[in-house]
């Protein structure tokens, strides 16, 4: 029944992509993506600061801001 338990879990976190938004500066200079929106490493951003998917801000190159490591 353990055994059972535990493929059932695996199936599910696999099958279940879960998506996570993160911030980023709007700047096409911008190289960071921020887990949180009051995040010090935003607070240079002279553009917007809008939400995307994490998938799509490493798709697009972005690493985690060195405030969040």
């Amino acid at each position: 029944m353990k055994t059972l338990s535990l493929l059932i879990f695996i199936f599910a976190n696999i099958t279940c992509k879960e998506t996570t938004t993160v911030y980023i500066c709007n700047s096409p200079k911008a190289k960071k993506y921020h887990n949180n929106s009051k995040c010090r490493g935003l607070s240079n951003c002279t553009y917007r600061v809008v939400t995307i998917d994490l998938e799509k801000a490493k798709k697009d190159g972005k690493t985690l801001c060195g405030w969040e490591k």
